[in-house]
């Protein structure tokens, strides 16, 4: 049984019978996009862990792309119903489109279990254990029977528009050079399965020899890395012409460590 965003109104803190449960089914798995509390945020969706695995895709609140305004929602959707229908309760309905694009990407929506959506953010349950992490969505069952605890929740972000699915890197660059700049750093990722955009790694002080580690959440699974490409920029004319390199770059893939 896949809970998508199961109702909060009514049911939460309710016994069992009531509502959606994990002894409901062999296996539940539950995704949580709108799980602010109704009242005063509005949140339609459940919050507690109810299933056998509970994945709270960009901390289960506020999803990516549903706080633009419900013009540019009409504008994006097909006709004002929709649009309308998707601005009032886009977090919500948020799970069903997560789940249709986990038809389509396999391997995508891998889930991080974690004590808390901040702790997830700072990088501390990264990488996936030995045993894998679960997809989010359709493919969700695969996971069952590797649960070992009475209730897991898994973090994982997600894009703000199709196609949804995102693949967490941990990069690490040592910078190398003479002399200190105020900056950033950008780099993207290239590899057997696609490339990335340019994600930025590291703003303000870049001090050579320095180490610095970012999470990228990337629009493509690359596969095996074949280059990484390093840009850096001050984003002001330095009449010093001051040089940055990256003395080196380690990409290590949230999937298989």
């Amino acid at each position: 049984l896949s809970g998508l965003d199961p109702a909060q109104p009514y049911f939460q803190g309710t016994p069992i019978e009531v509502r959606l449960d994990k002894s409901d089914a062999e296996f539940v798995d539950i995704i949580h996009t709108d799980s602010a509390p109704t009242i005063p945020y509005l949140g339609f969706g459940i919050s507690p862990a109810i299933g056998h695995i509970d994945f709270y895709p960009n901390g289960g609140k506020q999803m990516p792309g549903c706080g633009k305004n419900p013009i540019s929602q009409v504008v994006d959707l097909d006709g004002i119903w929709e649009g309308t229908r998707d601005f009032v309760a886009c977090n919500h309905l948020r799970s069903y489109k997560y789940y249709s694009d986990s038809i389509i990407y396999p391997d995508g929506f891998l889930g991080y279990s974690c004590a808390s959506y901040d702790i997830f953010e700072t990088g501390r349950c990264f990488p996936c254990p030995k045993e894998g992490c679960p997809n989010m969505g359709h493919f969700a069952d695969k996971f069952k029977g590797k649960i070992k605890n009475d209730f897991v929740k898994l973090y994982l972000n997600t894009g703000e528009a199709k196609d949804f699915p995102l693949w967490r890197y941990k990069v690490t660059v040592t910078l190398s050079g003479k002399s200190k700049v105020k900056g950033y750093v950008n780099v993207a990722l290239y590899g057997s399965g696609g490339n990335t955009r340019q994600h930025q790694v590291i703003k303000g002080t870049l001090q050579p020899d320095n180490t610095y580690t970012s999470f990228i959440d990337a629009e493509v699974n690359i596969g095996a890395v074949t280059k990484v490409k390093f840009l850096w920029n001050n984003n002001w004319i330095n009449p010093t012409f001051p040089k940055l390199g990256a003395a080196t770059i380690t990409v290590q893939s949230g999937e298989n460590g």
